[in-house]
């Protein structure tokens, strides 16, 4: 049987976690930082998890995670 490609694009922005799901970066920390507070952008850089009704197409990018 062959070897399923695992989608690079998806390799970069997820990590599988020891539960099951996926871990990711936060949204909304590249640009226009003047406006955001100091609060809300130290809160950003911390990983996020991923939305239960995301993780199957994850699963299914990353087969070998």
């Amino acid at each position: 049987m062959p070897k399923i490609k695992t989608n690079r694009g998806a390799a970069k922005r997820f990590k599988r976690r020891a539960s099951g799901g996926f871990k990711c970066g936060s949204s909304h920390r590249r640009h226009i930082l003047t406006k955001k507070s100091t609060k809300r952008k130290r809160h950003l850089r911390h990983p996020a998890q991923l939305h239960a009704s995301d993780v199957r197409s994850a699963a299914r990018m990353l087969p070998y995670s």
